[in-house]
């Protein structure tokens, strides 16, 4: 038996706390529901505690005033765990309310639950706020159009948890090639700055010819030493004229298309960007948002703009009783085994079933094709790095032992 402890909600929205003695997590539910409460979150107590010791770190400050990106799937995961509970609306967003840790946040519920309270339907109160994108404010509105708004937050919450699993995955394979890139470049960083001028100082005393590998190694030393305001200064103007650039409509489309045909990445990219539409798209229809609203919500959220203006042919095609997948094959954007999974979706009247079928093979591919990347990533980034510092250290050898060379 282990000790859980629980936060849950009564039948009047007051949050209770506190812990349960239980063999799994099943039986705390169990419990919780027997003594009428609906349970929020449930967890095995923290070592330190269960000592009496609690051991926290420092809070830091925050940087912004933005819920974090968790917090939408966290509000959506309760909500629809609380009405589906049977907690009224207003009372459910109330405890939404005295949850919400953060101060953004905790104003942003309160508003809603102020407009939902002067009469304004959810979907109504919620696209007052940016924090909630189109897609979940006409799926909240499709759920209270249909009656089952529970279904529809729990569809949403499956929807944004499949999201985040897939963005942790990436940031997670990510996360060591980006810490060797550092690595590399801040003993890179130190060798020149710091090591070589060291050296430089010695070789100009002594007046001698370097050979060309010293005298290039050491000439970079000097350059950043020296001009390293010219540098910053570049590099500066070359990203905000990128950042102009990409903010144009052309240059967008320019940047988004060079993305999708990049060798290597530019697939990962496209199947990303599939398993998000075809995930996105699913899930509307699923909670019955109709087909043409659905594919406008898809191309005004889609990432990339070559999808997006393909998702635009899409539409004016189903406009026109083309369906979806003959349009989308016409694009010469998306796979043709997408497309194929689309027709047969349309043929047999289970579309929505069939594109969150799509992204989910998506997603594990992308999985697969980045934890690949990763490992053959590393190793060749350990490589590089060997042979940067390898040059410099054996340039600066080399130098050292052309001194033996002068007359005595």
């Amino acid at each position: 038996m282990a000790q859980f402890q629980y936060r849950a909600v009564d039948a009047e929205g007051k949050v209770v706390e506190g812990t349960i003695e239980a063999a799994e997590v099943a039986a705390v539910v169990a419990r919780l529901h027997d003594r009428g409460l609906i349970p929020m979150r449930i967890g095995a107590p923290a070592a330190g505690k269960a000592r009496g010791l609690r051991m926290t770190l420092p809070a830091l400050p925050r940087l912004t005033r933005r819920p974090p990106a968790r917090s939408l799937l966290t509000l959506t995961q309760s909500l629809a765990v609380l009405l589906a509970g049977g907690l009224p609306l207003d009372r459910s967003l109330a405890t939404l309310q005295e949850l919400a840790d953060h101060p953004e946040l905790r104003r942003i519920v309160g508003e809603v639950l102020h407009a939902v309270k002067g009469g304004k339907s959810l979907a109504e109160a919620l696209a007052q706020h940016k924090f909630f994108p189109p897609l979940y404010v006409n799926m909240v509105r499709a759920g209270e159009i249909g009656g089952f708004l529970d279904a529809a937050l729990q569809r949403l919450a499956e929807y944004l948890e499949r999201g985040q699993a897939l963005r942790d995955d990436v940031r997670a394979a990510l996360t060591y090639p980006a810490l060797l890139t550092v690595a590399m470049g801040g003993s890179m960083l130190i060798l020149l700055v710091y090591v070589l001028p060291k050296f430089s100082a010695l070789f100009a005393d002594l007046g001698r010819s370097l050979p060309w590998s010293a005298a290039l190694v050491l000439a970079v030393s000097d350059a950043i030493r020296g001009y390293w305001w010219a540098g910053l200064l570049v590099l500066g103007g070359g990203v905000a004229a990128f950042r102009y650039s990409v903010r144009t409509p052309r240059g967008r489309y320019a940047w988004d298309q060079w993305k999708l045909r990049l060798v290597g990445v530019g697939t990962v990219l496209r199947k990303m960007e599939v398993a998000s539409l075809a995930r996105t798209l699913g899930t509307l229809l699923k909670s019955g948002v109709p087909m043409m609203q659905a594919l406008g919500i898809v191309k005004e959220i889609a990432g990339n703009q070559v999808i997006a203006r393909a998702v635009g042919e899409v539409e004016v095609g189903a406009r026109e009783g083309a369906g979806v997948a003959e349009p989308l094959a016409r694009t010469g954007v998306f796979p043709q085994l997408a497309v194929q999974m689309i027709a047969v979706g349309e043929e047999t009247g289970r579309l929505d079933e069939m594109l969150l079928r799509i992204a989910e093979h998506y997603d594990r591919d992308v999985r697969v094709a980045i934890a690949q990347f990763t490992r053959l990533l590393e190793p060749v980034m350990i490589v590089v790095m060997g042979v940067g510092v390898g040059f410099v250290v054996m340039s600066m050898l080399s130098a050292i032992f052309s001194v033996n060379d002068l007359p005595m």
